[in-house]
């Protein structure tokens, strides 16, 4: 839900409560008001009446009239105390029901308590009330169609700086030369907020530069000192004057020297496709490469007597070549050096996902550690990096990667 959306809901929303909380009080205080005039009014005839018993020694004739009605009553019992109250009347001429309001007390007469009703009509006040109550309505109206036209317009316009800004950041590239065009805008927290993320993208994109300087350099430095190691240790091999117990332990220096120049290239790599480093993607033939893959394997499948059985569908991703190379690398020596002699392999391609199934060990393994760095089994000899390689290959593209044991089986799934 975009920001203005949100904002135009929660004000209609709290101006419609506090609109319907005042229309309601309003509503109230008016009909208390009324009501307070009526009785002021009854107040006073009850006072006129007062009078007259007093000035004439007699009551007045009674009236029963569509607006006004007066009747008196003997007591026989306790003077009544005197009380306003709401009622309902049937009009003499008209014959419909009228809401009224009355005044009842205790009238005094040579020595005899005579019990006065006064009920007067409240139509004038309702229709004050009725008048009121449109007005209140129409001006309601009149507020939401303000709101919708400021907060669509205006306020539109006022929040156009903050999505020029979220656009800049949408299409900044770390690995591509950005301009930052500054937003001007008289909204202090907008220009702040332009300056901090032209400052954030300067940093990054400077970060960036030194890191892929330090990979360049690192790559270079790194595996120039170890071929010199191991050229010096190829010529010391072919020495005749070796005895078996050098041979063994230059032999050890050899392969640990061989293992630290994949270790580095293999970390490099990751350090790589983890900051967007790598070779830009293009449409490639990945059924081509799993088959010319599964050639180059032949003699290890052969040397561990592994049978392998492929379905190999056409299947085309928009990848680097060289990281697809890498991936297949590591998924068919993963399953090979896990792999029991004389074991199975399955490897199937179609349009939907890519699945290795192999033989191996009896129990399942850890379907989260297996893709975290350096988790290896421990009479490997491995750099404990493949599958950290390929769930980081399957990450940069979309790609889903997923470990399942099922019958015996380990299954190392991507789906596309």
């Amino acid at each position: 839900m975009k920001l203005a959306t949100r904002y135009n809901r929660v004000t209609i929303i709290v101006t419609l409560l506090v609109l319907i909380i005042g229309a309601i009080v309003y509503f109230f205080a008016i009909n208390r008001i009324a009501s307070a005039l009526l009785d002021d009014h009854l107040s006073e005839e009850v006072a006129e009446v007062t009078e007259y018993v007093h000035l004439h020694s007699q009551f007045p004739t009674p009236t029963d009239m569509d607006d006004d009605r007066t009747s008196f009553e003997r007591l026989k019992g306790k003077p009544i105390p005197t009380r306003f109250f709401d009622t309902v009347y049937v009009a003499p001429k008209l014959k419909t029901e009228h809401e009224g309001r009355g005044v009842e007390g205790t009238l005094t007469f040579k020595g005899a308590h005579y019990r006065f009703v006064i009920i007067i009509s409240k139509e004038s006040t309702q229709y004050l009330l009725q008048t009121i109550a449109t007005i209140t309505i129409v001006l309601m109206l009149g507020l939401f169609i303000v709101l919708f036209i400021v907060n669509r317009y205006l306020l539109s316009d006022l929040w156009k700086p903050f999505y020029v800004v979220l656009d800049h950041l949408k299409a900044f590239n770390v690995s591509e030369q950005n301009t930052f065009t500054p937003v001007k805008t008289k909204v202090d927290e907008f220009n702040e907020l332009d300056k901090a993320v032209e400052l954030m993208t300067q940093r990054v994109s400077g970060e960036y530069q030194n890191l892929k300087l330090f990979t360049e350099n690192a790559s270079h430095e790194m595996l120039t000192p170890l071929s010199v190691i191991t050229s010096k240790l190829d010529t010391l091999i072919q020495d005749e004057r070796l005895v078996s117990e050098q041979y063994e332990q230059i032999q050890d220096i050899y392969s640990a020297a061989n293992k630290l120049s994949r270790l580095n290239q293999t970390l490099l790599l990751l350090v790589k496709i983890e900051n967007d480093l790598v070779p830009e993607a293009e449409l490639v033939n990945f059924n081509y490469l799993v088959n010319e893959k599964y050639r180059q394997f032949q003699d290890m499948f052969s040397e561990r007597e592994l049978t392998v059985d492929t379905e190999i569908s056409n299947k085309q991703l928009k990848a680097s070549t060289y990281l697809l190379d890498i991936l297949l690398n590591n998924l068919f020596s993963n399953t090979i050096r896990h792999n029991i002699k004389g074991g199975h392999i399955q490897i199937k391609l179609n349009k939907d996902e890519l699945v290795f199934c192999n033989t191996g060990a009896a129990n399942p393994l850890d379907g989260d550690a297996i893709f975290n760095r350096f988790e290896k089994s421990k009479n490997s000899d491995g750099t404990g990096l493949g599958l950290t390689l390929v769930k980081n290959i399957c990450n940069l593209y979309g790609w889903r990667l997923i470990y399942e044991f099922n019958n015996g089986l380990h299954y190392f799934i991507i789906s596309f």
